[in-house]
């Protein structure tokens, strides 16, 4: 918890906060504060000058402010991408005025609904701060992060693909599985989330999943669909192997955020991530699951973990480091080697920037 709090990720932070969290012609998403705070917690806080630095190249700068956003407005500034600015500065000032529990409390209640943002960026981003937050890291540069966070959510607000609340029996992981693909598994996001209401059996699907009788029961079953998620990576993560890490990913943020947040929000929350993470699913993972003989076999014994995550900061792409820590908290949780193994799929998958 010390290295969380100290100066390593905080620098990290203030050197991210000068750019913007979209870069490139495709607004492809700055993962920097995120996979900093992994390598930080994980202990790789040596690791955290040189990746930066490597990263920082690809990023543009923080995008100017165009107008002030108010209590009384922001509603109309909710979802506009060319407003980051705004809701960066607007957030600043309303955590210099409030703790960050109250801020986080409701404004989570208020882009719930918009979690689908920046293809959950916007959530993880939040989670991977509040991580640093509970750990004992409440300064500047950690309140920053999570006004950043916060502000890229709101800009990039996207509607969850409309579905009931669940009802029914199926363990997360039974409930991905029944989970139907769209026709057409190509384009960009919002042209196969665009599919989903006409896909039948999308609704009864997301509905399959057994709810949460009380808010004990959110942290287990959200836990069960971050597992789900993993393991289903491994079979099904060479149909997008960068989009489907957050099936995982965005679940493991939600997860981790909810002793922030208040009770009543939780219940609200599995269902919001549940419907989001059987999207994606249903969007971009491929019918037919990989052969297992094309599967790496993971390590194992007491180092295991330690080696998967040497794997992926030598890999060095973000999404590898973000994916192997959420696999390795479920191979700690659970003990299921195919964690692992879904860690070393990622890194198969996905290109190493080095």
């Amino acid at each position: 918890m010390t290295a969380v709090s100290g100066g390593v990720l905080n620098e990290a932070y203030e050197r991210f906060h000068r750019t913007g969290p979209e870069w490139g012609e495709d607004q492809l998403t700055n993962h920097g504060p995120m996979a900093v705070e992994v390598l930080v917690r994980r202990g790789r806080a040596d690791s955290v000058e040189g990746w930066v630095g490597a990263y920082l190249d690809r990023l543009d700068d923080m995008p100017s402010r165009t107008a002030d956003i108010t209590d009384a407005d922001w509603a109309e500034a909710l979802g506009d991408g060319r407003r980051i600015g705004d809701w960066t500065v607007y957030f600043s000032r309303a955590l210099q005025e409030r703790p960050w529990r109250e801020v986080l409390a409701l404004w989570w209640a208020r882009l719930l609904p918009g979690i689908v943002a920046g293809t959950t960026h916007g959530v993880i981003r939040v989670g991977h701060v509040v991580r640093a937050l509970l750990a004992g890291a409440e300064n500047p540069a950690t309140i920053g992060e999570l006004a950043h966070g916060l502000a890229f959510w709101a800009a990039r607000s996207r509607p969850v693909p409309a579905a009931g609340p669940p009802a029914g029996r199926l363990s997360p992981r039974a409930a991905l599985d029944a989970v139907p693909r769209i026709p057409d598994q190509r384009g960009n996001v919002a042209g196969r989330f665009g599919q989903l209401p006409q896909l039948p059996g999308w609704e009864a699907a997301v509905a399959g999943l057994s709810p949460a009788a009380t808010p004990d029961e959110v942290p287990t079953r959200l836990a069960d669909l971050v597992t789900a998620a993993t393991l289903g990576y491994l079979a099904h993560g060479h149909g997008q192997p960068v989009l489907l890490v957050h099936t995982a990913t965005a679940p493991n943020a939600v997860l981790h955020t909810l002793p922030a947040l208040p009770r009543e929000l939780w219940a609200p929350s599995l269902n919001a991530i549940w419907t989001t993470t059987a999207a994606i699913h249903s969007a971009y993972a491929p019918p037919e699951s990989a052969p297992r003989s094309a599967l790496p076999t993971p390590p194992s014994g007491s180092g295991a973990v330690a080696e998967v995550l040497d794997r992926a900061v030598a890999h060095a792409d973000e999404h590898v480091i973000k994916f192997t820590d959420t696999a390795a908290e479920v191979y700690t949780r659970t003990g299921h080697p195919d964690a692992l193994a879904a860690a070393l799929r990622a890194a198969g998958l996905i290109r190493s920037p080095s």
